[in-house]
Order: C-alpha cells, then structure tokens, then sequence
C-alpha cells in the first residue's frame, strides 16, 4: 500500500528499551524542556487597543533590479497603548501573503513616544515580477515593548494582481482591525489526505505480546492544491514530528516531490513505544515544505492530538488542533486497530 515505510520507536517513560530491528530508541523530551517545532510568524498581540488611525506609503516594482519596494512615509493619530504614560512606540511590519514564512518579514525602526511617526524608509524585497503578481501585501504597525508584548495597532492588506503600478505616489490609508484570516491562520495553503491507526500493546497477539508497545501507524497519502511559490512549481516534502519529542530520532520525512502541486507521497511512518493514556498528551505534527538548495519554506501543516493545550500538565502552544484535527484523532483512539481516514486542509502554524 506504500512506496516507503518508516519506523521509530518512541519512548514516553524514562525506561531504557532495546529498541527492535530497523527502529530507533528515541527518548521523551524532559517536560521542562518541551517546545513546538514550528512557530508562528506573527508577534505577540497582546494589546488591546482598537485599530485608528492612517499610514502613507507607496509602492513601486524596481525592473532593472528585479526588487519590490514599499516606501513607508508615516503614521498618523495612532492608538495609545500605554495610556498612564500617554505614549506608543510605534513601527512598521510587512510581509508577503500568502506565505509570509518564504519572503520573510521586513520592518522599519521604532519611534519612541509618538502617535505621529516619521519613518521615510524603504523595505525591500528581491522577488520576480511575475511572481509578486500573485502575492498581497500585509502592512501592520505595532507597539514595540521591551518585553517583547508587541501590541498591534493597525493593518491594511493590498492584492498586489490589482494594483496600478504606475501609481508611485505616496497615499495614505486608513488602518483597519485585525483580519480574521490572520488571527486565526484561515488562509488555502492546500489539503492533505492520510490515514491513522491506533494498534494497542498486545492487541495483535497473546504471547509474546504483539506489539511489545502501543503503535501509531501513519500514512501520508497525497497532498492537493499546494502554493505555487515560482513559476517552476513546487519541490514538496512531509516532515513528521510526535509531540513534545523534537528531537532528531523523533524526526521523520518523506521524500522530495519535484514540480508538483499535487504530489503523492503514500509514505507511511510507525511510531512504537506508545501507551493508551499517551494518546491524550501527544501530538502528530505533519508539515509540508518546499525544498530549495539553501533553505526550506514552510507551505502549511496540520497537528493531531485533542487540543486541550496542555501536554503532560505542561501549557504547551502547539497542542492548538481545530476540530477536525480534533475529531480524526479521536475517531482513531475509539477504533483500535483500524485505518481511519480522513481530508484535512493545511494550515500556518
């Protein structure tokens, strides 16, 4: 049923074990030092103050330099979010939609106490016109804190496919509330189809038990509707992670699918070492990436597990499932031993 088949032993207890053949010991990462493996690329909003005010810019696509400008002039009659001191430390934030994690973010400088900020500064983006067409520019400002409780202050989104790029005059736009999209990382990035089983310790076998642990089988069947990130398409591959376990024997991967949309995996991956009661605290993180010789870029991903946010007693931000990651995991815990499976749409992380 599959081209590829992955297994790894992966340990919940402190026990040693001598891990089976063609399996590897992998050791639960200590509670204190659990973690996500993959993090949001928007700072903390912890403000809450409403969006006011505007914000002039203006933007132009250098040819000759193949380079995206967004000349951020600046901001006026912003919310104030420290209101005992009376000021705002306001900057500039953007990024290019949809992936924002692939071109990164740019921003501009902090200016101290002002609800008025005077910024006059370029940022740039190296990227090809044709490219940049199927883009949208997100253009926030943010409260920068010392603590990093970044506050935000307002955002604008522009479909760059719209835009009259003979228009290289500075204009100015109103600010507007966060978006729904981006608070909750509601945007396409593509669906995955997979099946999951749950086979219990010594379900399969009386003696010797069969299996020794519990195993959760995974099978990455296909993927559809990925970003098209270049022209060329896309090299995509799955990354698997088991939750708080980021350790390099917990690591798992597909191979590399090359200029393709919709690439099919059919790669399966067994997890051994689980016991019922980790079901509740665990957590299979599935990403997908676009392979390049210097980097990868996240494309999207989706986390099974209950979505409670704790782990182990732990608070922990990757154990965050919608309800439809939510209900296929469940679904796989009340049906022992049988495939389940399921269409879930990738999602930021």
């Amino acid at each position: 049923e599959s081209d590829t088949a992955s297994e790894i032993s992966f340990q919940f207890n402190r026990h040693k074990k001598t891990p089976s053949t063609g399996s590897h010991s992998s050791d639960m990462a200590s509670v204190s030092s659990v973690s996500g493996s993959v993090l949001s690329v928007y700072s903390g909003d912890f403000g809450s103050v409403d969006a006011q005010g505007t914000v002039e810019f203006a933007l132009d696509y250098d040819e000759k330099n193949r380079e995206f400008q967004v000349h951020v002039s600046q901001c006026k009659d912003l919310a104030v979010v420290d209101e005992k001191k009376g000021r705002s430390d306001p900057y500039v934030k953007t990024y290019l939609l949809p992936d924002k994690a692939r071109m990164g973010k740019r921003k501009t400088s902090v200016k101290k106490r002002t609800v008025n900020p005077i910024y006059n500064e370029v940022l740039r983006y190296k990227i090809e016109k044709m490219v940049l067409l199927i883009q949208k520019l997100n253009l926030s400002v943010w409260h920068n804190d010392p603590l990093g409780r970044n506050s935000f202050l307002g955002e604008i989104e522009i479909d760059l496919a719209s835009w009259d790029w003979s228009n290289r005059n500075l204009n100015w736009y109103p600010l507007k509330p966060r978006s729904l999209s981006a608070v909750n990382g509601v945007d396409h990035r593509g669906v995955m189809s997979l099946s999951i089983k749950y086979v219990p310790p010594g379900s399969l076998g009386k003696w010797p038990k069969n299996p020794p642990s519990g195993e959760v089988h995974i099978w990455v069947k296909d993927v559809k509707d990925l970003l098209q990130l270049r022209p060329s398409g896309v090299d995509s591959f799955v990354k698997c992670y088991v939750l708080p376990d980021t350790s390099k024997k917990s690591y798992q991967k597909t191979r590399v699918i090359k200029r393709d949309t919709n690439p099919v995996f059919n790669h399966t991956i067994v997890y051994d070492g689980f016991h019922t009661e980790d079901l509740k605290d665990a957590c299979v993180e599935l990403t997908v990436w676009d392979h390049e010789k210097l980097t990868n870029h996240f494309l999207g991903g989706i986390r099974l597990g209950l979505g409670t946010g704790l782990s182990y007693g732990i608070s922990v931000d990757w154990m965050d499932s919608t309800q439809e990651e939510v209900a296929f995991w469940q679904e796989m815990m009340l049906a022992a031993n049988e495939w389940i499976e399921g269409l879930l749409p990738l999602r930021s992380l």
